[in-house]
């Protein structure tokens, strides 16, 4: 029989490593418009999102957002949006990514209480849903499925 592993290479997924930290979440490590940063996996999650404090360093375009945020003991949070973001986890990536900014101090807080360190942002459903995702919990590892190139980015690539 084969492995999940060669059935999910076949089918064009990538294998993303995932590090299981003192809280057992799930963290990553990602590139938002070509900034390095750490994230959590959160299933729960329905938005990607990255701190309002650092909108500038992933170089994020933000607009005002009527969504109010909840979650992780916090209710009723101010939002701003950011569209259209590339996003790169591992070999995995998007030009399509859309994120929900808010101020992440209540995560950050209870990581650093149980001696975990800061995130940068929560990677949720949303592109789990997009890269039609696996994630296999025993090896610590996400499979994201190769997107297909958009008509407009096809445009844009040089034949040689």
């Amino acid at each position: 029989m084969a492995s999940l592993k060669k059935i999910l290479k076949k089918k064009k997924y990538i294998k993303i490593k995932l590090k299981k930290i003192v809280t057992n979440h799930l963290e990553l490590k990602a590139e938002i418009n070509g900034v390095k940063g750490k994230f959590i996996l959160d299933t729960g999650a329905s938005n990607s999102c990255v701190g309002l404090d650092l909108i500038e360093r992933f170089k994020l375009m933000s607009e005002e957002s009527e969504v109010k945020a909840a979650g992780a003991g916090a209710t009723d949070m101010e939002t701003r949006k950011s569209e259209n973001n590339s996003l790169k986890i591992g070999k995995w990536k998007t030009n399509q990514c859309n994120l929900v900014l808010f101020d992440l101090t209540h995560v950050n807080t209870a990581l650093t209480l149980h001696k975990a360190k800061k995130v940068d942002g929560i990677i949720g459903a949303d592109i789990l849903e997009s890269g039609k995702a696996f994630i296999d919990y025993d090896k610590k590892v996400l499979y994201l499925k190769k997107l297909k190139k958009s008509k407009k980015e096809a445009l844009f690539k040089i034949p040689f």
